[in-house]
């Protein structure tokens, strides 16, 4: 993105891909999550005034005019995160960006080792050493080490002096602790469940896991999750009281996917007998079902993380253009900086966001 606005200016780009756009290429199901209708900064973890400017100077509805130009049209597709703009192919992304990029001189296959700066800076790579008076770090996050991801990011910044927050997996499935492992033998089922972390609240799809559970509803919860409990609701928007009459089974009277509620109440010793039978204690017990607590063990990790939380620290970053504020002409934009979204295209947008404020001030700067 930030390549296609410096038009005038000599770019080069450097990608340890064989192709530019590797992440796009599988994001969103390779459908590419773009964006998204509701887009608003309490979709973000990061400093709130921060992310405000950014998702105003270029914003939802900016992103899709320039989509739309170069014949790119999403559509909001509602099925896993409300209001996400999905691309008809992520590919269509990828060969909409070469097409506007053809002025830039790419390394491609190729992997930045160093940088130093004697008056210029000094990229050090695997293959030769490219030299350039600016120099623009948009190498991502710690996760999808698979695509190229790794820590030279945070390893300039620190080199320059630059706080580094500390990084942790984000959008990303939970691991159990014992008291969960009945989640193990629940592998593929999934049901639409309501979870509180933190301050924070979702609704969607909870995917139960051989490593313990995701989905686009744990992926969020991820995001803002620290170490304490998560709070679960098997039954959002439901009363369980409405379940608990008639003479049927506990399995066949509650709607819920009748293999998850044997393991459920097996995890917590209730027989599946008929509601009739039900003792007022057992009934107590069955509220769990509205408020199930546990703690994660821990997460899947970066390998199955679709960003990273942490970073950079945005106190050492100009706003107004992504400079640093400890090294004159260099700048950092994207995954790297201590801004992370919520699962549904805010992560695209505010990064793409970035590259424009970012690219506005460099071509200020080269008239």
């Amino acid at each position: 993105m930030l390549a296609s606005q410096l038009k005038k200016q000599k770019v080069c780009l450097i990608d340890s891909n064989t192709q530019i756009g590797a992440k796009i290429k599988v994001s969103g199901g390779a459908k590419c999550n773009i964006t998204n209708k509701y887009l608003s900064h309490t979709n973000y973890l990061g400093d709130e005034e921060f992310i405000k400017k950014i998702l105003k100077d270029f914003s939802n509805k900016q992103l899709l005019e320039f989509l739309n130009k170069y014949e790119v049209y999403p559509k909001v597709n509602p099925k896993i995160v409300k209001g996400t703009y999905f691309c008809n192919s992520s590919t269509d992304v990828i060969k909409m960006f070469e097409k506007i990029t053809t002025h830039a001189k790419k390394f491609l296959n190729t992997k930045v080792l160093d940088v130093e700066y004697d008056a210029i800076f000094k990229i050090k790579t695997d293959k030769n050493i490219i030299e350039s008076k600016k120099l623009v770090i948009a190498s991502g996050g710690l996760s999808f080490e698979s695509l190229g991801a790794s820590s030279i990011a945070y390893d300039i910044a620190s080199k320059f002096g630059h706080t580094v927050n500390k990084c942790n997996p984000a959008l990303v499935g939970f691991t159990v602790q014992k008291e969960q492992f009945w989640f193990k033998n629940l592998s593929g089922i999934s049901c639409n469940v309501e979870i509180k972390v933190e301050n924070k609240s979702f609704e969607g799809s909870l995917l139960f896991a051989h490593k313990g559970c995701s989905g686009p509803v744990i992926l969020n919860s991820s995001l803002y999750w620290q170490k304490g409990k998560i709070l679960i609701d098997f039954l959002p928007k439901e009363s369980l009281e409405k379940f608990l009459k008639g003479n049927k089974k506990i399995s066949s009277a509650i709607n819920l996917p009748k293999r998850f509620l044997l393991e459920f109440l097996n995890s917590i010793d209730l027989e599946d007998k008929p509601i009739s039978s039900l003792s007022k204690d057992e009934k107590e017990k069955l509220k769990q079902l509205k408020n199930y607590e546990f703690s994660p063990a821990g997460t899947f990790g970066f390998s199955k993380a679709e960003v990273t939380k942490g970073g950079i620290d945005i106190n050492e970053i100009d706003i107004n253009s992504f400079e640093s504020k400890l090294q004159k002409d260099l700048f950092f934009i994207g995954e790297c900086l201590d801004i992370t979204g919520e699962l549904g295209g805010y992560n695209f947008q505010v990064v793409f966001s970035e590259a424009v404020i970012c690219s506005k001030s460099l071509n200020k700067t080269f008239k």
